[in-house]
C-alpha cells in the first residue's frame, strides 16, 4: 500500500469523495481496521438500508465514539438523517465514502450541517509513489493504484473506462442513451487541456448543445471531468471567460482519445504532460489543505499561463512545456502574466534536467517538480 498524504479529521465524522479506483476502500480499511464497514454496492446490504434508513442503528455499537464507514454514501441519501441522529446521540464517528456527488449535491440529502468535513481522494501523486514514480510511465498510463501495480496497465485501463463509467452512468440512471454518451466521452478527450467549446464538442457527437452541457455536468457529477475556471482578477488584459475543461487523469485521457493517422505524437504528449500537471496540483491542494485555488490564465490575444493558483497562502503562475530546451517562445505566456501580475512568482516545468532562471521565471525539470511540488506551491513556515 503507497502511503496517502491525505488529511482527515482526527475526532469528527467526515466524506470522502474520489472517483472509482482511487483506492477510497483500500485506504480506509487500512486506517479504520475495526470500523463496523457497511458497503451499500452490497445488494443485501442496499436493499436492507434502502428499504428502512432507521436500520442502520442495528449495525452502530452502542460503545461512544466508534468508527463506521459506510461505503457508497450515495446510494442511499436517506441514510444521513440517521448519521446525524447518531452523531449527536452516541458520538459516533462516521467515514461516508462515495464515487458520485450527484444524489447529495442535487437532492434534499442532509449534508450534516458542519458535523462532517469533506475530503478528496485522488489518484496517487509522486510524492506517495515516491521511489515508485515513473514520469513516463505516468505520462502514459496516468497514476491510479492499479496503473502502477497492474501487470498490464494497458487493459485494466480499458476495462475501466469500458466498464466502469458505462456501469456508473447506467447504475445512476444518469442517461437513456449509452451509445450517444459514449460517443460524447471521446469527443470530450478532444477538448482535454482546451478552453471549452461545447459547440464543437456537440456537433463532434452529433447532439444538441445542451445535451453536452447536461453531459458534462454527469462527468462532473461522477468526479471524472473538471471544469477549470479562468483567472480574471484585476486583469489588466480582457481575458477569456470560459473554462478548461480535464479529465482527473491522463491516463483515463488516454485511453478514451482515440487516435489516428493525422494525429501527432506532440499534442498527444504535450496535453498529456500539461493534464498530470493538473492532477498532481489538485491533490495536493486538497490533501495539503492549503488556501489556493487553481485557475488557468488567457488573453483574449490568445497569451496564456496554464495553471494559476492564488489565494491567501500564495500566488503562483505556472507554465508546462513538452520541450527539452526553454526558448524565448516558451515564457512568453509567464511573463506577460507576471507583467500584468508583478507579485507572483513564475515557474516553467519542462523535460529538460537543469534548473534556470530566466528573471523571475524559474524554469524546473519537470520530474523533479512534480516529486517536490508540494515544496514548490506551500508557503513558507511563518
Amino acid at each position: 500500500m503507497y502511503s496517502r498524504t491525505l488529511k482527515t479529521p482526527a475526532e469528527k465524522s467526515f466524506f470522502l469523495f474520489g472517483p472509482r479506483g482511487t483506492g477510497k476502500t483500500h485506504w480506509v480499511r487500512s486506517t479504520f481496521p475495526q470500523a463496523v464497514y457497511l458497503d451499500l454496492l452490497e445488494s443485501r446490504t442496499y436493499n436492507d438500508l434502502l428499504a428502512d434508513p432507521q436500520r442502520l442503528e442495528r449495525h452502530v455499537p452502542e460503545t461512544r465514539g466508534a468508527h463506521v464507514v459506510i461505503d457508497e454514501i450515495q446510494r442511499v441519501p436517506a441514510l444521513l438523517d440517521e448519521v446525524h441522529r447518531l452523531i449527536e446521540n452516541r458520538r459516533t464517528r462516521f467515514i461516508l465514502t462515495g464515487s458520485s456527488a450527484r444524489k447529495l449535491r442535487r437532492g434534499s440529502a442532509n449534508l450534516l450541517a458542519g458535523r462532517a468535513l469533506t475530503c478528496s481522494m485522488h489518484p496517487l501523486t509522486a510524492r506517495e509513489l515516491d521511489k515508485d514514480y515513473r514520469l513516463e510511465h505516468s505520462l502514459k498510463w496516468g497514476q491510479l493504484p492499479n496503473a502502477y501495480t497492474d501487470s498490464d496497465p494497458e487493459a485494466f485501463l480499458e476495462s475501466y473506462v469500458k466498464t466502469y463509467l458505462r456501469e456508473e452512468v447506467l447504475q445512476e440512471g444518469l442517461t437513456r442513451n449509452l451509445s450517444r454518451f459514449t460517443r460524447f466521452l471521446e469527443a470530450a478527450s478532444f477538448a482535454q487541456g482546451s478552453v471549452l467549446n461545447l459547440s464543437n464538442v456537440a456537433r463532434e457527437c452529433a447532439v444538441h448543445r445542451k445535451v453536452v452541457e447536461s453531459y458534462f455536468g454527469i462527468l462532473e457529477d461522477l468526479l471524472i471531468g473538471v471544469r477549470l475556471p479562468p483567472f480574471a482578477k484585476r486583469a489588466k488584459r480582457r481575458p477569456v471567460s470560459h473554462p478548461k475543461f480535464y479529465y482527473f487523469d491522463v491516463g483515463v485521457y488516454r485511453t478514451l482519445r482515440p487516435k489516428g493517422p493525422l494525429d501527432t505524437p506532440e499534442e498527444i504528449e504535450g496535453v498529456a504532460l500539461e493534464s498530470l500537471v493538473f492532477q498532481e496540483l489538485s491533490a495536493l491542494l486538497d490533501n495539503l489543505r492549503l488556501n489556493l485555488d487553481l485557475y488557468y490564465w488567457r488573453a483574449a490575444t490568445g497569451i496564456e499561463t496554464d495553471f494559476v493558483l492564488y489565494g491567501k497562502d500564495g500566488f503562483i503562475g505556472l507554465e508546462v512545456k513538452r520541450t527539452d530546451k526553454v526558448r524565448d517562445k516558451d515564457l512568453r505566456g509567464l511573463k506577460a502574466f507576471i507583467s500584468d501580475y508583478p507579485s507572483a512568482k513564475g515557474y516553467l516545468l519542462y523535460l529538460g534536467s537543469k534548473p534556470m532562471n530566466f528573471g523571475r521565471i524559474q524554469a524546473l525539470p519537470a520530474e523533479e517538480a512534480l516529486r517536490n511540488l508540494a515544496g514548490l506551491i506551500r508557503p513558507p513556515p511563518a
